[in-house]
């Protein structure tokens, strides 16, 4: 069955609202592990996680790191109008170039109470000597473009935002971001602003687990793919092929993409959004072989359906990720940038990673319908097996060590 004909009824589950986790543990590494391998389940901690990785394996991290993209305004008349920062206009080139933006950038939003704003009207937001403002400049199909403009100006977006914002929990979490969300709700390792919500595979890790990986000779690296807000954004339609999927800007190393293709030992993508991003690099790499100048001046982009679409699966994973480093190398440059709309659902072939490092997703979202086709139909068994041994199901939840089946 092509993944466009799924029908987004038969990954659903319930989900009683007492298992999902609103605040995390005091500890990170404490959160529960389920251990899925060879059809068998087990369970341990975060803390653990070394023992259930062989020696030279390769773990590979989102880096990217959540910035505050909530931001409250005060209409003239006393009122709040909430926009919500999802990711910057076409007009810049990626996600960095827009976050280091200085006086004025142009981003695509999410506005609450957006009937109130009137056309014309400046909305502003005072904080610690720094004042920004919001313009409404045009209604796009399900968001708005907003010209934010800020004094000082020789500030960057990233650093306004870091002033004027605030985390933007999920919205399943029920309640207000908290002092100790600015914390938690960032994975140790975050390196590089962009991101509106957290990899949250990534969250349960700490510098001693991290320490424990190297000292059993297991390797970590990182990718960057900024996490936007369609994350979240439910499947409405009753089959696959009405969704669209949200697009994702990444960057990758070519010395890790070098490091992939020298790997003998099991690779492990910790975070769907690392999977995403490794699997991602196959098919840029395969379009490249098909035509080497594919993507011209523009920026590599990968479209939702592409991998079950184009006739590229008989290119070799070494091939794919070579053509990638000739890319580079023609252009002198050391890092891959690209954006990745890719949707991995049932009858999905995984071409690079091994195992998955994953939390537990919500009902009748894309993100389960990634693990589906990483372990097959016993996503029912490890979620029916996580609902019977008290797991903590999203962000702030617990998580998982998934095997792949196919």
């Amino acid at each position: 069955m092509h993944p466009k004909d799924l029908n987004i009824a038969d990954f659903a589950y319930e989900l009683p609202e007492e298992k999902i986790a609103f605040f995390p543990l005091p500890e990170r590494d404490q959160s529960k592990l389920l251990l899925y391998k060879n059809g068998q389940l087990s369970e341990d901690t975060y803390q653990q996680i070394d023992r259930h990785l062989p020696e030279g394996a390769l773990a590979i991290f989102n880096n990217t790191k959540v910035v505050e993209a909530r931001l409250l305004f005060k209409k003239p008349t006393g009122g709040v109008i909430e926009i919500f920062c999802l990711e910057p206009s076409e007009s810049y080139a990626d996600i960095t170039t827009a976050m280091a933006q200085q006086g004025k950038v142009l981003w695509l939003c999410m506005v609450g109470g957006a009937a109130k704003w009137k056309e014309g009207q400046v909305l502003t937001c005072a904080v610690e000597g720094a004042l920004l403002e919001a313009r409404l400049m045009e209604k796009r199909t399900d968001s708005f473009l907003i010209e934010l403009s800020w004094t000082p100006e020789a500030w960057s977006f990233a650093e306004i935002l870091h002033l004027t914002g605030q985390i933007p929990l999920p919205p399943y979490i029920k309640r207000n971001a908290e002092k100790e969300d600015l914390e938690r709700y960032q994975t140790v390792y975050a390196a590089h602003d962009g991101s509106v919500a957290a990899p949250t595979a990534g969250l349960h890790f700490t510098k001693e687990v991290l320490q424990k990986l190297t000292q059993k000779n297991i390797q970590t690296d990182f990718v960057t793919l900024h996490v936007g807000a369609g994350t979240f954004k439910p499947v409405k339609a009753a089959v696959m092929k009405d969704h669209e999927m949200h697009a994702e800007f990444f960057s990758v190393p070519a010395a890790l993409i070098q490091k992939i293709i020298a790997q003998q030992q099991p690779l492990i993508a910790v975070g769907t959004t690392s999977l995403r991003t490794l699997e991602s690099l196959y098919w840029l790499g395969a379009k490249l072989l098909q035509d080497k100048n594919c993507f011209g001046n523009d920026l590599p982009q990968l479209r939702q359906w592409e991998p079950y679409e184009l006739p590229l699966q008989h290119y070799p994973v070494a091939d794919a990720l070579r053509a990638l480093l000739d890319y580079l190398a023609e252009r002198q440059f050391t890092t891959l940038v690209a954006k990745t709309q890719i949707i991995i659902a049932p009858g999905y072939f995984f071409k690079i990673a091994d195992a998955l490092v994953t939390n537990f997703h919500q009902p009748s979202s894309t993100l389960l319908l990634l693990v589906a086709a990483f372990i097959g139909d016993d996503w029912k068994r490890v979620y029916d097996y996580a609902l019977q041994h008290q797991f903590r199901f999203l962000s702030y939840g617990d998580g998982s060590l998934l095997w792949r089946t196919r």
